[in-house]
């Protein structure tokens, strides 16, 4: 796990209640050097503040996805502009939090952001495979496969993909789906589903203007296609 994070004393902070979890981190003050750094090592989750020398946290956030790189990205801020969350969340962070914050609410973000526990605890659905014609979808792995080829989702969007491939047929609209992929605490920032939308279907889609899996229920919202056989 990466901690990019200029304030010392915080830093330390955050390192500490995650050794507890028993996983290791890496920690960079400098966004620049971290970028250096990320983009060459892979990496479970990154904890990235916002304000940052060298290069801010929205830089890497969008250089990283530029690069397909989708591991979860968790981004801290002090600014409590609206408009700074959205950008982080356009930009494909996968949460966010705003300083200060109790240590709780950042280890059960990690916790989250780590598929709710199953990276700590080795635990998964068996009943996880979902397939659609040429779409495979396999929730153990967290992996999705496109005529054999693996498809790299960042965490957002498996967990939409999950959640409307699941319930084929029915259409959610985008608060239902801003509510139960990121967190009631996002309410009021809906359009941040449709980017994520845009984004899955350009990576599962032939062509993301005729699709054929995540469909629009126009007036509505989306749905995936109940037409494919499994």
């Amino acid at each position: 796990m990466i901690v990019v994070e200029d304030d010392l004393p915080i830093a330390e902070l955050l390192q500490l209640h995650i050794s507890d979890l028993g996983l290791q981190t890496v920690h960079f003050a400098d966004g620049q050097k971290a970028l250096e750094y990320l983009t060459v090592h892979p990496f479970d989750l990154l904890i990235l503040d916002v304000n940052l020398p060298g290069r801010n946290g929205f830089e890497i956030c969008h250089e990283l996805r530029s690069l397909d790189i989708q591991s979860p990205i968790l981004m801290l801020t002090a600014k409590t502009d609206e408009s700074d969350k959205v950008n982080g969340l356009e930009l494909g962070a996968d949460d966010y939090l705003t300083k200060p914050f109790g240590m709780r609410e950042f280890i059960a973000r990690i916790k989250a952001l780590l598929r709710r526990g199953e990276a700590l605890s080795g635990k998964a659905d068996k009943r996880a495979l979902l397939q659609f014609k040429d779409l495979v979808i396999d929730r153990n792995k967290l992996e999705v496969t496109l005529r054999n080829k693996r498809i790299d989702l960042t965490p957002k969007e498996f967990e939409l993909l999950c959640k409307l491939a699941s319930q084929p047929g029915v259409s959610f609209d985008r608060k239902q789906l801003l509510s139960i992929v990121w967190g009631s605490e996002f309410e009021g920032f809906e359009h941040t589903v449709n980017s994520h939308i845009n984004r899955l279907r350009a990576k599962i889609e032939d062509d993301p203007n005729s699709p054929v899996y995540v469909l629009t229920t126009w007036g509505v919202g989306y749905r995936f296609n109940d037409q494919l056989s499994n």
